[in-house]
């Protein structure tokens, strides 16, 4: 039996604008009206990978930042941007491995709870590799993978859904209807809906410097705290260094193959 391919987008070191830019790209080749040319051959969506190039915060469809706070961070050096993932606001940049997998779920046979757990263990497994075998994903209300009391590696995503929703999840989803679309906010994680593809994905401390976060809560989660690999480890890792046991991970997870691209074309 054939399984499915994604496409690998290696991307590098890349301003977060970019990254964004390119998972829109990938988003409407997979939104196509049927019976119009999509994606080459067979393939199911695209994994986009990338380490940011500068310090960004952004905010999800929640928000997380009022304008004071927006200001604030500004002129820390940072770039704040609005994005359209569910959650509230978090940090990305240098030393962290951004995975943004543009996926339709219906084609990989996912629920979407199934493709957050899958992201999970993909984090969980590069920890373990790296030794680290404490890390683990927590319970629901909670998503992303955690070192105790500390989050190693955030998840937050956007969901196009054509019809209905289907979230498979025991936590309480509130939901709202806009003009063409339905909408589902909870705690952590949002969803937008309309033609069944995922996009944005997960965020792995590398060698980041932790100190960011200490200027906004992430993820509006009180109480918490972040680290990282290098923190744990107490030696500098590389996101070049995790990228291939990511993808050893991320193939067997998915049963996917993947099909390299070094590009964005």
């Amino acid at each position: 039996m054939r399984q499915p391919a994604v496409r690998l987008v290696r991307l590098s070191r890349l301003p977060y604008a970019e990254l964004l830019a390119l998972q829109e790209r990938w988003l409407r080749r997979l939104q196509v009206e049927p019976g119009t040319e999509a994606l080459s051959g067979a393939e199911e969506g695209a994994l986009l990978l990338c380490e940011p190039a500068g310090p960004v915060y952004t905010s999800g469809l929640r928000g997380g930042l009022t304008p004071e706070e927006t200001t604030r961070l500004q002129a820390l050096g940072a770039e704040v941007r609005a994005t359209g993932r569910g959650g509230l606001a978090t940090f990305h940049g240098p030393g962290q491995l951004l995975c943004h997998p543009v996926l339709d779920l219906r084609r990989l046979g996912l629920r979407l709870r199934t493709h957050v757990a899958a992201l999970e263990a993909c984090a969980v497994r590069v920890c373990e590799l790296q030794g680290l075998h404490g890390a683990r994903a927590r319970p629901l209300p909670y998503t992303g993978v955690w070192l105790g009391e500390r989050k190693i590696c955030a998840i937050a995503l956007r969901r196009a859904l054509s019809g209905h929703l289907q979230y498979s999840s025991s936590r309480e989803v509130n939901c709202q209807v806009t003009s063409n679309e339905l909408q589902c906010l909870d705690n952590n994680e949002g969803v937008r809906c309309g033609r069944h593809i995922t996009s944005h994905g997960l965020a792995l401390n590398c060698s980041t410097d932790l100190m960011w976060f200490d200027h906004i809560v992430p993820c509006g989660l009180v109480g918490t705290g972040v680290t990282s690999l290098s923190e744990e480890l107490q030696r500098h890792v590389t996101v070049d260094e995790v990228i291939p046991p990511f993808l050893e991970a991320f193939q067997e997870t998915y049963k996917c193959t993947l099909i390299s691209e070094d590009s964005p074309n």
